[in-house]
């Protein structure tokens, strides 16, 4: 048998064929790629060799979107699919629909961790509430921004225990940033509290490896209660079309 190819050698080798999928196009990472990685810097920015320009619209080394794309669309196409991702957003749905809660909230738990799949992690409840704004009922954006401050705040009443997850993911002496706590403070005498504590319910108890939940099990839900735009999402005029756009083309050089 042939050897099998080093770690470094694999690296190679797809970097190779990812430059035969772009030809003569470059690719320029964003700062946030790097600040990830504690480097504050834009790599090689604009450099360009002989004959190559930047890349600018559809990227070939993803899956190709339609023209007018939508929300299952970017599902399907470039939100993470990797457990627990996409799974953890089914499953989240999945329960609250079967813990009977309104129909837009179990969009909202659909929703709740959209950025964490679709696009960033840190403050991904204001990202999320922020994508979705213009196409939901405001009561679930609104419960979905406040889940970032809501899921470190237990409330035993309505079901929901401080997570153990977290104290293994942040540690026992844990505290939430000042921003948080006053954000807590407002959301818990909101009109709309419980919609948002309903979306932390259905978030804790949402992790099962061996469950397997379909995006079309909301194909009505989705229909009923998310706006989805006739031109596709990131081509319509709202505040938050740049977010699509910027999802579906994440190596736009600007």
């Amino acid at each position: 048998m042939p050897d099998q190819l080093s770690m470094e050698e694999q690296a190679d080798t797809l970097e190779r064929q990812q430059l035969e999928e772009l030809g003569n196009r470059v690719v320029g990472k964003s700062l946030f790629y790097f600040l990830s990685d504690g480097e504050q810097t834009l790599g090689d920015g604009f450099k360009q060799g002989p004959g190559q320009t930047l890349l600018m619209g559809e990227d070939p080394r993803l899956p190709a979107m339609p023209d007018a794309p939508t929300l299952a669309d970017f599902f399907k196409f470039r939100f993470a699919r990797a457990w627990p991702y996409q799974q953890h957003l089914l499953q989240s749905a999945n329960l609250a629909q079967k813990n009977g809660i309104p129909e837009k909230m179990v969009l909202g738990c659909l929703l709740h961790d959209i950025a964490v799949a679709g696009f960033i992690r840190s403050d991904h409840g204001y990202w999320g509430a922020q994508m979705i704004e213009p196409y939901v009922d405001e009561e679930v954006s609104w419960a979905i921004r406040m889940h970032q401050c809501m899921r470190f705040f237990a409330d035993e009443a309505a079901g929901y225990p401080y997570p153990k997850m977290y104290t293994k993911m942040f540690g026992e002496d844990y505290q939430v940033a000042p921003y948080i706590a006053a954000e807590y403070e407002r959301a818990r005498n909101h009109k709309w509290y419980m919609s948002g504590r309903m979306i932390c319910v259905n978030d804790l108890y949402a992790f099962d490896d061996k469950l397997v939940i379909e995006l079309d099990q909301f194909t009505d839900v989705i229909g009923r209660h998310f706006k989805q735009p006739a031109e596709g999402l990131g081509n319509d005029n709202t505040p938050a079309s740049h977010i699509w756009r910027t999802i579906r083309r994440p190596c736009n050089a600007l």
